[in-house]
């Protein structure tokens, strides 16, 4: 009797403990949510909730029909999409790898993406440059730029790959190699920097800030196409992961075949990261802050732990976009300075707070 009691009070406490983090999503999704309609009211030339309500129900005056529309509309998508796309690609890096480190800017799969976008915008002509601080750099062949991108970041996922395989992946090796990667395809923009004329290095260096204002609809249109899929694919190979975290053994033991599950998992966060950084620069921290954040709470179980990390991605970045865009209004600063100054120190306080491994599973 004694034990059936035990065993009902330990169902209970799973109950509890599933339940909070199921109520966890539902908070980052309805976070998201409010800071997307906040974003849309608040910038450079603030705009009341009752007139953004009569714009979003086809009225209100057409300045602010424009405003709304044709810039902070996309800007909030481009961000909700990209916090989706970096914070899941480095749930994914982290559970392939077996390395709580792992993220698309600390393997220098950012700077590699970031590279090939430069190389596509002046080398083969895929970009228009402008002097002007409002749109230094307008994207003419985005279909080109975030195939470079994406060529060139597979460079650097396959770099990774090697020397997991070679060497483990152990985080000394793989912080290693995303220094060595990151240095790299830095000399290499670098040196597109040093034969481009003076407009185009203005531009190109404004271009890697990480600005969420460079994309349009069209871009964030591309961006859909392409992050949707590979979010499904992530999303459906969720117990794969799980086996994963338990060890290669336990997952082949489970039927995962896991050459073939690291190597789709690291294409695919690749290319989800190029189409972010080729459009909006290399925006820094997202994919390594968020999955710890999101992992205190829902643990390392990725039926929660990704859907859990997408939702607050999209708040994080959302947030920090519209702290970017009001904090020294009518100048707008680059989301990826905010997500750096507040990334790096959250890093440093999970780290502190965190108890060796406990974190990490």
């Amino acid at each position: 009797m004694r034990a059936m009691g035990r065993h009902h009070e330990i169902e209970k406490q799973y109950i509890r403990y599933e339940g909070r983090k199921g109520r966890f999503i539902w908070l980052a999704g309805v976070m998201t949510l409010i800071l997307g309609v906040t974003g849309l009211a608040l910038g450079p030339g603030d705009i009341s909730f009752r007139e953004l309500l009569a714009v979003l129900t086809g009225g209100g005056d057409q300045l602010h029909q424009g405003i709304i529309f044709q810039i902070r509309f996309p800007r909030v998508l481009a961000g909700i999409m990209s916090g989706i796309a970096l914070s899941v690609s480095g749930v994914v890096m982290q559970s392939v790898l077996r390395n709580p480190l792992g993220s698309p800017f600390t393997l220098g799969i950012s700077n590699a993406a970031a590279f090939g976008a430069a190389f596509a915008i002046i080398v083969f002509g895929a970009g228009s440059m402008y002097s002007s601080s409002a749109d230094a750099v307008m994207i003419a062949n985005p279909l080109m730029v975030t195939a470079s991108a994406f060529v060139w970041s597979l460079v650097a996922c396959f770099l990774i790959l090697f020397v997991a395989r070679r060497r483990g992946a152990t985080p000394e090796n793989m912080i290693l190699t995303g220094i060595i990667a990151s240095s790299l395809f830095t000399a290499l923009t670098t040196g597109l920097q040093y034969v481009a004329d003076d407009v185009e290095l203005a531009a190109i260096v404004f271009w890697t800030f990480g600005d969420l204002s460079k994309g349009g609809w069209n871009e964030l249109l591309l961006q859909v196409v392409i992050l949707v899929p590979i979010m499904v694919y992530f999303y459906r190979n969720r117990w794969n992961y799980n086996a994963l975290d338990a060890g290669d053994e336990t997952a082949r033991s489970l039927g995962v075949n896991i050459s073939r599950l690291k190597l789709a998992g690291m294409v695919a966060a690749s290319l989800a990261t190029a189409a972010v950084v080729s459009f909006y620069g290399i925006i820094a921290f997202v994919g390594l802050v968020v999955p710890h954040m999101v992992r205190r709470v829902t643990g390392g179980d990725e039926r929660f732990l990704i859907p859990g990390a997408a939702l607050a991605g999209a708040a994080f970045m959302t947030g920090c976009d519209i702290v970017a865009r009001t904090i020294i209004s009518p100048m707008v600063l680059p989301v990826g300075i905010l997500t750096s100054l507040i990334g790096a120190p959250l890093f440093v306080l999970l780290l502190v707070k965190g108890k060796g491994g406990s974190q990490w599973r």
